[in-house]
């Protein structure tokens, strides 16, 4: 003889199991926040469905933080060297544009990896046939487009011998196109630098998508680094001029724009503060901290110091995007991070909404 059976109310009520249970508990925060009145239910407990994560942790790689980093150097060496190339100084000239070429090279390498986690990649060249500027995927093959010629053509100009560059119509004409072409790649640079930033913000990863305010400014002061950080390190010191204050000016505009960050953020802060991430992050302010100070310092008057500065300088900067890279990935192991936050835009939106009628 079977037992009591539950009333039809009750047989409903289990029906479902935990999904019928998170249905009830999101119900009752609703008329909780509907009616104005506390809600009983209490709070839940982050954890996961089945052990399942809330986002998809990224499959990017180290090479992707490579590629941040190098877009940022080429960005900021070709500014740099359009500059040197309208005020005569030759050395340093040669050595921006040869440094823009090869983290110009390192960056087409690592785009391939970019572009191999698209779903269909032989696909990637349906991009240029349209401007969308609502995918930030899109107008960064715009960006590079515009970019990448130049900055090449004017390192290629660089390389090749003096007796081609004389003798050769080609040679002749690359050589002459190599300043305007070198000073429309500068002109891109500044978006070359902060488009990958932009990249990263625009997605669901909370360590990127919760700093997409400040993380523009953290990579165009870590660009403006890392270039002038190489032309200390490759240039004549009576030549490294610019090289100085364009190191110093981005340095210090990294590390006020990456405390800011950091001010900022809320409860996802805390993968930039804890473990592997912050490890990366405080040798990254030392040593950008470092450069700057030795760039000030020592940079004027020894080649000793403006190398080891320039070297500073440029190790900090990739740090910065490695530590940035990682933070990303950190934050998509633990779904507080993505709960907690949705939940607070939630609550700041209603009480945007209240506001008007309780006045």
């Amino acid at each position: 003889m079977s037992g009591p059976q539950p009333a039809p109310a009750e047989r409903r009520s289990d029906e479902g199991g935990a999904a019928g249970r998170s249905a009830r508990m999101f119900q009752g925060i609703r008329r909780g926040r509907r009616g104005g009145e506390p809600t009983v239910v209490p709070e839940a407990e982050f954890g996961s469905y089945y052990g399942r994560p809330v986002l998809k942790a990224p499959v990017w790689e180290w090479k992707i933080a490579a590629y941040l980093f190098c877009g940022g150097l080429a960005a900021g060496s070709s500014v740099l060297a359009a500059g040197a190339d309208l005020t005569g100084r030759p050395s340093l000239r040669r050595s921006c544009r040869i440094g823009s070429l090869g983290a110009l090279g390192a960056l087409g390498a690592s785009l391939y990896f970019l572009v191999s986690d698209l779903g269909r990649p032989e696909r990637f060249h349906h991009m240029l046939r349209v401007l969308k500027p609502t995918s930030p995927m899109s107008v960064g093959t715009w960006i590079l487009s515009a970019f990448g010629p130049g900055a090449a053509a004017a390192a290629v100009a660089e390389l090749l011998p003096a007796r081609v560059r004389r003798r050769r119509l080609a040679g002749r004409l690359l050589d002459r196109l190599a300043r305007p072409l070198g000073i429309s790649a500068a002109a891109t640079a500044p978006a070359v630098a902060s488009y990958t930033a932009v990249l990263l913000s625009h997605t669901a990863v909370p360590g990127w998508s919760e700093v997409r305010d400040e993380l523009p400014f953290v990579f165009v002061g870590s660009a403006a680094a890392s270039g002038g950080g190489l032309g200390m390190l490759c240039a004549p010191v009576a030549e490294a001029g610019p090289a100085r204050v364009f190191a110093a000016v981005g340095a210090a505009g990294e590390i006020v724009a990456s405390r800011v960050m950091e001010h900022r953020l809320g409860l996802v802060g805390e993968v930039y503060r804890e473990g592997h991430v912050a490890t990366l992050r405080r040798a990254s302010e030392s040593l950008t901290a470092a450069g700057l100070l030795g760039t000030v310092l020592l940079a004027p008057r020894s080649r000793a110091g403006a190398a080891a500065s320039g070297l500073a300088l440029l190790t900090g900067s990739a740090l910065q995007r490695f530590g940035v890279f990682e933070a990303g990935v950190a934050s998509t192991k633990d779904p507080k991070y993505v709960v907690v936050a949705q939940r607070e835009r939630l609550d700041a939106r209603a009480g945007r909404v209240r506001s008007p009628k309780s006045g």
